[in-house]
This record gives structure tokens, C-alpha cells and sequence, in this order.
């Protein structure tokens, strides 16, 4: 019975060291989100931006999204970046996708400004603080400012830097 004890003990140690890994293994500079490799991110993403992913659905369309934020004097975080995989068939074309994100965002259809961008082939749109593209029917991709931080340029960047893994 010690014997067994002992090895549950080890077994259960090994798996907590596991599990931080696989934490921490949601990579800093970018990495994959759901088939997708994030392979160029903003200098302001450092060593003292946090990271993390999450999933949830909105109107039978799935997230995957991943957060990038940096802690405030005082306490609370600001979100520096955010790139958001949308998968769902209300997701049929470019079109379809800034239907969806102009009510998903409640932005008004007719002042929300954009403008086309190439994403390595791939027709895009962008505004200030977003840039979005559809790489494949009931598939979206979105980068986010939301403060504005970065500016359009690091903000296209980012989203150029993103193809299917």
C-alpha cells in the first residue's frame, strides 16, 4: 500500500508540473489559435504582457480568441491586442462577416468606416482599431486595437503576419 501511495503522490506531482507547462506554453509572441499561426506581433507585446485564450459563442458563431494585456498602475488591465478566429456558417463571405461583426461590435452599418486591405491575397477590410478578412467560407479572422494603441500600421501588420498552421 506505501508503494502505491507513493506513486500516486509522484503520478499526481508530474501532472500538476504538466499542466502549469501546458498553461505557460500559450506562447507570448503569438503562436496558434485554432488553426491558425499568429507569426508577427506589435513591439509593445512584451515581457510584461500577459496572455491568454479563450472560447465562447455568440449568435451560433464560435470564438477563439486570444488576449493580450498589460497590467495598470493602481490595479485593472488594458487589453493591447486581441486576434479573434471566427468559426460559423453565417460566416459565408467578407460581406456576410462585416454583417456580423457590425452587430457583434454594435457598430452603426452606415458610419462605420473601412477600407480594403490585401492579406497576402486575401481581400480584407480595416478600420482604426480592427482589421478583419474571411481566408474561407464560415471562417473569420479579426485583430483588434480596442484603445488604440498601436495604430493602423502595427495593427496590419499583425494581421499580414497570420496564416492558416
Amino acid at each position: 500500500m506505501f508503494v502505491v501511495r507513493w506513486a500516486m503522490v509522484a503520478l499526481a506531482t508530474a501532472l500538476v508540473f504538466v499542466l502549469t507547462a501546458a498553461a505557460a506554453a500559450t506562447d507570448p509572441r503569438g503562436g496558434e489559435l485554432d488553426g491558425f499561426a499568429i507569426g508577427h506581433l506589435p513591439d509593445q507585446i512584451d515581457e510584461r504582457t500577459e496572455v491568454a485564450d479563450f472560447s465562447y459563442e455568440w449568435e451560433d458563431v464560435s470564438f477563439s480568441t486570444r488576449v493580450w494585456e498589460r497590467a495598470l498602475e493602481g490595479g485593472g488591465a488594458q487589453v493591447v491586442l486581441q486576434v479573434l478566429v471566427l468559426r460559423g456558417p453565417r460566416l459565408a463571405d467578407l460581406s456576410a462577416v462585416r454583417e456580423f461583426l457590425t452587430e457583434y461590435h454594435e457598430r452603426s452599418p452606415d458610419s462605420w468606416a473601412l477600407s480594403e486591405f490585401d492579406n497576402n491575397g486575401v481581400r480584407g477590410l480595416h478600420g482604426e482599431t480592427e482589421a478583419f478578412w474571411c481566408p474561407e467560407a464560415g471562417v473569420a479572422v479579426e485583430v483588434r486595437d480596442a484603445f488604440g494603441l498601436l495604430g493602423t500600421d502595427e495593427l496590419l501588420a499583425t494581421a499580414r503576419g497570420i496564416g492558416a498552421s
